[in-house]
């Protein structure tokens, strides 16, 4: 008997859609066929007007625990993020005691066991000095290897050369860079303070950690990962000249590829006159030919993967004037909504989505067995009715930070439920009490 079967959803795969049964048992999907309906089932929920997606696989979140949990924690963000359509996150190593070594690694994993709502890995963090914990590492232990080529917190800016090298020619695992080149940030903060003072217009920030920072900063990146053969993945660009360095077309065979992250789809440098420090991060929000260029790239391939860079910070810390003000926003609840509103407006297919947001995350990291609706995978899933409306308000936002950027808007579409290794994680109004969350396998050698 199965446990749930899912029938006549427009199930979104691997390029197609197509009215589908899906059957799961025992955590994956048993079967998959026109008409399952002579398998019985404890559960059966017709889908039929719905489309049934690969649950979202980020692979770039802050969730801030162990050291910072006053912004969020696994539990917590993990809950938003099933209620969102995220079924796997890949956590980032900027917290305390930051996660540089495999110990780290593990402590991490042991503080989400039982409480991550979604499937998980973690990121070890490179530093000036861990270059031979890096050498050791066990490749099949972590998603990669997270190099700060930018301003970051604690001993996390990797800015010496000879060590840069090191890693990028030492690396067992996919490099993800954060490129921006600290020496042009820091001088443009000291030109706009004797501008302004300590209250710099929050509107200016993208001129701050300006484009020639991040153009410079990728370049650098990409030409180590060239002359050392490594795999490099890099991280949240946003600039129209950033689209040039990186190959259109399939992402099968590429060694460098390039992602781009929810909130830099959506807004522009218009909305810092409403939005404010809400959405200032790191980098920044640009301008709106930046924002076309970059969904251009998203349907030309430039552009492999759609991530949310998810960064929980306080109310109280959001309202500090400019340099005082924490760079982040919390996403993971409503990112997939957001692109769902994208696809609607004619900018991008869903079969273009679901490439980017869970098949090409899939392959690049070499994750077991996860990110495609396929007989024998984990049964993570996401049914989405493109026809509901869902509007964000204070009151209904699960952060542990109680906010979103995305306050007031209204998104076209809704998430009616989320399957985590073949439970209901998220039955459209409520998260599942009982965390399902499992620890990622990856295949490497």
């Amino acid at each position: 008997m199965l446990d749930i079967r899912i029938s006549q959803a427009q199930v979104v795969n691997e390029g197609t859609i197509s009215t589908l049964d899906v059957g799961i048992k025992d955590g994956r999907i048993h079967a998959i066929g026109s008409d399952l309906s002579h398998l019985d089932a404890r559960e059966v929920i017709d889908a039929a007007g719905r489309h049934l997606l690969p649950g979202m696989i980020d692979d770039q979140v802050h969730f801030r625990e162990p050291g910072l949990t006053a912004k969020g924690n696994i539990a917590t963000e993990s809950a938003a993020a099933v209620a969102g359509g995220i079924t796997t996150f890949f956590d980032m190593p900027n917290v305390k005691p930051a996660t540089l070594d495999s110990d780290a690694l593990e402590a991490k994993f042991a503080v989400a066991a039982g409480r991550a709502h979604a499937n998980h890995a973690f990121y070890l963090g490179a530093s000036n000095d861990n270059l031979e914990a890096i050498k050791t590492l066990d490749p099949n232990q972590t998603c990669g290897i997270k190099i700060f080529m930018g301003a970051s917190t604690g001993n996390m800016l990797v800015d010496d050369p000879e060590i840069l090298e090191g890693i990028f020619k030492h690396a067992p695992t996919p490099i993800v860079t954060h490129c921006e080149d600290t020496p042009m940030i820091l001088e443009n903060e000291a030109r706009w303070r004797e501008r302004f003072g300590e209250d710099v217009p929050f509107s200016e920030h993208g001129l701050i950690r300006s484009r020639e920072a991040c153009i410079k900063s990728s370049r650098l990146a990409i030409d180590l990962a060239t002359r050392n053969g490594t795999q490099l993945h890099v991280l949240h660009l946003t600039t129209a000249e950033e689209m040039a360095l990186f190959k259109p077309g399939p992402m099968a065979g590429k060694q460098i590829t390039a992602e781009v992250c929810a909130h830099h789809l959506w807004f522009s440098d218009a909305d810092y006159d409403t939005r404010g420090s809400l959405i200032k991060c790191n980098p920044a929000v640009k301008t709106a030919e930046d924002r076309a260029a970059l969904r251009a790239a998203v349907m030309d391939g430039r552009i492999d993967i759609i991530a949310t860079d998810h960064a929980p910070h306080t109310w109280e810390e959001k309202q500090n004037p400019y340099f005082k003000a924490p760079s982040g926003l919390p996403l993971v609840q409503h990112a997939l909504l957001s692109l769902l509103d994208q696809v609607q407006d004619g900018i991008y297919d869903l079969e273009t989505l679901v490439q980017k947001t869970s098949h090409n995350v899939a392959d690049r990291f070499s994750i077991v067995d996860r990110g495609y609706i396929r007989e024998g995978a984990f049964a993570d899933l996401v049914l989405v009715d493109l026809n509901g409306e869902t509007s964000v308000t204070r009151d209904n936002v699960l952060y542990k930070c109680g906010w979103s950027p995305f306050d007031g808007v209204t998104f076209k579409a809704r998430i009616d439920a989320t399957f985590v290794n073949g439970v209901k994680a998220y039955d459209g109004k409520t998260v599942n009490p009982v965390a399902n969350g499992q620890r990622l396998s990856f295949n490497r050698g």
